[in-house]
C-alpha cells in the first residue's frame, strides 16, 4: 500500500532558551500527522531542527563567555533529548550551522543577487533582536515589538535588500487562486489584509553589526539575515542545489509547513516570495496553529507561567502529555492549559475509558478462560453494532486527519472505546460466566472486545505510540497494519493474553495538584539568570564623552505632589546645589535617599516634570520588573567626574 509521498515540517527552533510545552505542541502535532500518514500508506518525511544564527545568539554566547557554536551545541542537545522524551519520530534534524546548509544558502543568496532580486542599500529603522524582526514606527505596540512585547532598538547600517515588492501581486494572485495554501481561513485573511494588500516593503536580508551568521560570499562584511538563512532549511535539508538531490526531487513541494501563528507572516509572505524568485514550487499548505495559553495568556518565561513538558512527563508519562496536547487544543485555535484540567482528562479519558477497558477485558479472559482468547462462534444482534462502529472508525479518523483535525480524529477512536465499554454493560460477561451453556457466547463477547481493542490500538499508534505498544503486548496482537483493521477478524483464537500493569493508573487529583503547586513554588525560588536585554547600537568614545557624569550627594528629598512615582531631590554637585526629579518613589522612601551619594547626568537639558524643574538625571539599574537600584559611586568628593 503506497498512497504517495508526504512531507511535513515544523519550524526550526531558536536555541536561546529551554523549550516549553507550547513549543512542544507544534512538534508533537507534526509527529502525530507524520505517524498517521506512514500508518495509512504514505511515504512520509518529517523534518525539524534548529535555527542557530543571529545577533541574539551571539550576544547570549558572549555574556556566557563561550563561542556561539558552543552555546548552541549545548542547547541543541537538550532539544533533541526533549524530542526523544516526547517520542517524536522525525526523519531528519537540520541545524542551520550544518555545512551543507550554509553552502546552499550562500548559493541561493548569490543567485538572487545575480538575477537582480537583491540590491545593496542602507537600513535605518527599528529592530527587535529576540524576534530578529524589523519594524516601522506605526507597527509598534506601545513603542515595543508587536510580536514579543520587548523593547526595540534603532539601528542604521549598510545592508542588502530583497525586492519583495516585485513579487507581491503574484503572491496575492496565488493565495486567492489556492484557498488551501494558508490555513485556517482566518490566517489567510490576516496575511492578505494586514500585510500584502497595503503594500510590501523590500526586505532587509543582511547585517554588518554582528558576524554570527552565514557570510555573503562576495561581500565578507555582511552575514545573511536570519529569514533567508532559516527559511531555506525546508529545501536545503532535502538536498536542493546539492550533489545528491534525491530527497528534494522526491518530497518537494512540502505538503504541510506546520507553524505557530506568530511566525505565519514569514512563512506565507517571505518564504513563498523567495521560492517564486528561485522558480521553485510553493508548499501545498502552511498551517498556522494557535497558542497554548496558561492563566489566560501566552506562555512566557518573563511572565513566570512556563510549563516544562519534561516535568509533566515525569509525573504523568509521555502519552498523557501527548493526549492532552493533541486532544484538548482545537487545532488552529488557541488552547488552554491548567494542571487540574490535565489531570481530570487523564483520569476520565485515559484511565477510566481506555485503561479500564483494557484491564477489564484481560482480567475476564484470564478469569474465565485461563488467559486464552476464544473463537467468536456465537453472534448476536448487539455484536453487530459494536463491529459496525469499530469498522467505520478508521475511515472516519482518516478523513479527519486529511483535514488536519487531530482532536476530532481522536474522538473517532474514543467512539470505539466508549462503545466497547457500553458493550460490556450490555452483554454482562459476569452473568454469562455463571451459566455453563453460555460459555461459547462469553468467549465470543470477549473476542469482540479484544478485536475492538486491536483496532483502537492500531489507530492509536499514531497519537499515543507507547500506549499502543502496551495494549499490543498485553493482547499479543500480531496484525498492526492499517489494512488489517478493515475487517473484524485480525485476532487469532487461541492467543494467550498477558496481564500487565494498568496502562493509566487513576490519579488522586487533589494530592497531585498539591504536589505540582509545591514544585512550582520551589522552581520560583530557583535563581535564574535573566535573558539579557538587547544592547543598543555601538557608539564612539566621542559620543560617550558628550555625557557628563558627576558624583553628587542628596541633601533633601520629598515626594512630588500628585505624582506617585516621583521624588524631588536637592543634590550637592560640589558647591552647586541642584533640584532633580526622579521616578524612584516606588523603590525608595524620601528619608532613605537623604545623605546618599549618587551619579548624576549633569549636562542633561533641564525639563519640567509635574511642574517641578529637573536639572539632571539620576543613574539607576533596573530589571524592568520590580527591582531598581540607584547607582552608588561611593563617598567620592561631590563633583567628581565618572569616567
Amino acid at each position: 500500500m503506497n498512497k504517495g509521498t508526504f512531507y511535513i515540517t515544523t519550524p526550526i527552533y531558536y536555541p536561546s532558551a529551554k523549550l516549553h510545552i507550547g513549543n512542544t505542541y507544534t512538534t508533537v502535532a507534526a509527529d502525530a500527522i507524520a505517524r498517521f500518514k506512514r500508518l495509512t500508506g504514505y511515504d512520509t518525511f518529517f523534518l525539524t531542527g534548529t535555527d542557530e544564527h543571529g545577533q541574539k545568539i551571539q550576544r547570549l554566547a558572549e555574556a556566557k563567555g563561550v563561542a556561539p557554536i558552543e552555546y548552541v551545541d549545548e542547547i541543541v542537545a537538550g532539544i533533541k533529548d526533549l524530542w526523544n522524551i516526547m517520542n517524536v519520530s522525525y526523519d531528519k534534524f537540520i541545524r542551520t550551522t550544518d555545512d551543507y546548509h550554509v553552502k546552499t544558502v550562500q548559493k541561493i543568496f548569490k543567485k538572487l543577487y545575480d538575477q537582480g532580486d537583491i540590491y545593496k542599500s542602507e537600513y535605518e529603522g527599528l529592530y527587535c533582536t529576540p524576534c530578529e524582526s524589523f519594524w516601522t514606527e506605526t507597527q509598534l505596540v506601545d513603542g515595543k515589538c508587536p510580536d514579543c512585547g520587548r523593547p526595540v532598538e534603532k539601528t542604521k547600517e549598510e545592508a542588502y535588500f530583497f525586492k519583495m515588492s516585485k513579487y507581491a501581486d503574484k503572491l496575492i494572485e496565488y493565495i486567492e487562486a489556492h484557498p488551501e495554501f494558508i490555513q485556517p481561513e482566518s490566517r489567510k485573511n490576516e496575511m492578505l489584509n494586514n500585510f500584502l494588500r497595503p503594500g510590501l516593503q523590500d526586505l532587509c536580508i543582511s547585517r554588518t553589526s554582528f558576524d554570527w551568521g552565514v557570510p555573503v560570499t562576495f561581500d565578507d562584511k555582511h552575514v545573511i539575515y536570519v529569514w533567508i538563512d532559516a527559511l531555506s532549511n525546508y529545501i536545503t535539508a532535502l538536498g536542493y542545489d546539492q550533489e545528491n538531490d534525491e530527497l528534494y526531487s522526491k518530497y518537494w513541494p512540502a505538503n504541510v509547513h506546520l507553524v505557530g501563528k506568530d511566525i505565519l507572516r514569514f512563512h506565507t509572505i517571505y518564504w513563498p516570495i523567495m521560492l517564486m524568485a528561485l522558480d521553485i514550487p510553493l508548499p501545498k499548505q502552511v498551517f498556522g496553529h494557535g497558542w497554548l495559553l496558561v492563566d489566560g495568556g501566552k506562555m512566557s518565561k518573563s511572565k513566570g507561567n512556563v510549563v516544562d513538558p519534561a516535568v509533566l512527563v515525569d509525573h504523568f508519562g509521555t502519552d498523557a502529555v501527548r493526549y492532552y496536547l493533541l486532544h484538548e487544543i482545537p487545532f488552529g485555535q488557541d488552547g488552554m492549559y491548567t494542571s487540574e484540567i490535565f489531570i481530570k482528562k487523564t483520569n476520565s479519558d485515559l484511565a477510566n475509558d481506555l485503561g479500564n477497558l483494557v484491564n477489564r477485558t484481560i482480567a475476564m479472559i484470564n478469569k474465565y478462560f485461563e488467559g486464552t482468547i476464544q473463537a467468536p462462534t456465537v453472534k448476536e444482534e448487539v455484536d453487530e453494532d459494536l463491529i459496525r462502529v469499530a469498522l467505520e472508525a478508521p475511515s472516519k479518523a482518516e478523513n479527519r486527519m486529511n483535514d488536519l483535525k487531530i482532536p476530532e480524529a481522536l474522538d473517532e477512536i474514543w467512539t470505539v472505546v466508549r462503545r466497547s465499554n457500553k458493550y460490556i454493560d450490555e452483554t454482562m460477561p459476569w452473568v454469562l460466566a455463571k451459566d455453563e451453556s453460555k460459555k461459547e457466547r462469553l468467549g465470543a463477547v470477549l473476542y469482540n472486545l479484544v478485536e475492538s481493542l486491536r483496532i483502537v490500538s492500531v489507530m492509536l499508534s499514531a497519537f499515543l505510540p507507547e500506549t499502543s505498544e502496551k495494549i499490543n503486548k498485553q493482547l499479543n496482537v500480531e496484525l498492526t497494519s492499517w489494512d488489517s483493521i478493515a475487517s473484524f477478524d485480525g485476532t487469532k483464537a487461541g492467543t494467550k493474553v498477558e496481564k500487565g500493569e494498568a496502562i493509566f493508573p487513576r490519579i488522586d487529583v487533589e494530592k497531585k495538584l498539591e504536589e505540582l503547586a509545591k514544585l512550582q513554588e520551589e522552581q520560583k525560588k530557583t535563581v535564574e539568570i535573566p535573558e539579557m536585554e538587547p544592547i543598543k547600537p555601538e557608539i564612539t568614545i566621542d559620543d560617550f564623552d558628550k555625557i557628563d557624569l558627576r558624583v553628587a550627594k542628596v541633601l533633601e528629598c520629598e515626594p512630588v505632589k500628585k505624582a506617585k512615582k516621583l521624588l524631588k531631590l536637592k543634590v550637592d554637585l560640589g558647591g552647586e546645589v541642584r533640584q532633580v526629579v526622579s521616578g524612584i518613589a516606588k523603590y525608595y522612601k524620601p528619608e532613605e535617599m537623604v545623605g546618599k551619594y549618587i551619579v548624576l547626568v549633569a549636562n542633561l537639558k533641564p525639563v519640567k516634570l509635574m511642574g517641578e524643574l529637573s536639572q539632571g538625571m539620576i543613574l539607576a539599574a533596573s530589571d524592568d520588573k520590580d527591582k531598581l537600584v540607584v547607582v552608588n559611586p561611593g563617598e567620592l568628593p561631590t563633583g567628581s567626574r565618572v569616567k
